[in-house]
């Protein structure tokens, strides 16, 4: 009959108290957002209606509904992700499909790293300058989708990158021995074996901009829009701005607006984010590897 020696009976200690720091961790990280969300749910809960989905902000944005935000936030995130989304696929593909490790490629890969340390407020500056002057788009949804775009270019090439390096060689190589060039067996082999990677990119960028607020108050966002923006050139309201308005500068606004707003934007981006891992997730139960 086999009997624990003292150092295995050691090992299971480690190992008991090494499980227990790291669920102590991962609840430091749960609980505080089942809190907030508990918070959310029982203070905002009461102002969720069909209503309050549907109708425009009234009586100096006291009363009414959310409808200009909601659908400006997703018009924002939507722009954002088509201006994006093919660029940063395009240059993971280029650094690392083709691109050679020499001075130039290492510089790239910093000036990626860089820009996303870049606080929003920069950002905001920026897309300023470029987009609403120079290019002369004006304060627009066109204008502030391409600054939260600029922004999450970092995390689309990135994560792109890592998924197109977790293809196997051998898949590259097999398809070199069939006579493929190298844009036929990234465009059949490697890119379709890595949208799942590409899709956790995407999950990320739609949380980081359906939540930023700096960046859209100085290029698209507007204070208050009784009307719906009828193209990409117009104004737009966004639930973001819409929540730090209505909690900073407008008097006699009831308790629970301010959390039912805030309600509605974490379940847009629930919403659009379950869409993505769902989509994700059935890509991945496809893969034969």
């Amino acid at each position: 009959m086999f009997e624990a020696r003292p150092i295995n009976r050691q090992n299971q200690t480690i190992e008991r108290i090494w499980r227990g720091v790291f669920l102590a961790m991962t609840l430091v990280l749960v609980i505080p957002v089942l809190v907030i969300l508990g918070v959310l749910v029982v203070r905002g809960g009461p102002m969720i209606s069909w209503a309050f989905l549907t109708t425009e902000p009234t009586n100096g944005m006291t009363e009414g509904g959310v409808l200009p935000a909601l659908l400006g936030t997703i018009a924002l995130v939507l722009v954002a992700l088509i201006a994006s989304v093919p660029v940063g696929v395009a240059a993971a593909v280029y650094l690392s499909e083709y691109a050679a490790d020499n001075w130039l490629t290492r510089t790239i890969n910093l000036a990626i790293i860089n820009l996303a340390g870049v606080p929003s407020i920069v950002h905001a500056l920026f897309g300023l300058g470029a987009f609403v002057l120079f290019f002369q788009f004006g304060t627009s949804i066109l204008a502030a989708s391409l600054t939260l775009a600029v922004m999450a270019l970092p995390v689309v090439i990135v994560s792109t990158r890592e998924s197109l390096q977790a293809v196997p060689m051998a898949f590259r190589e097999a398809c070199w021995n069939m006579g493929a060039t190298r844009w036929q067996t990234i465009r059949t082999v490697v890119l379709p074996n890595s949208i799942s990677g590409i899709l956790t990119g995407v999950i990320l960028e739609v949380s980081r901009t359906a939540g930023e607020t700096a960046p859209i108050m100085f290029t698209g966002a507007a204070f208050f829009l009784p009307f719906l923006p009828q193209s990409v050139y117009d104004q737009t309201m966004a639930l973001s701005l819409h929540l730090f308005v209505i909690s900073t500068q407008v008097p006699g606004v009831p308790d629970g607006l301010p959390y039912g707003v805030a309600l509605v934007l974490v379940g847009i981006v629930l919403l659009m984010n379950s869409v993505s891992i769902a989509f994700r997730t059935w890509l991945r139960g496809r893969k034969k590897w």
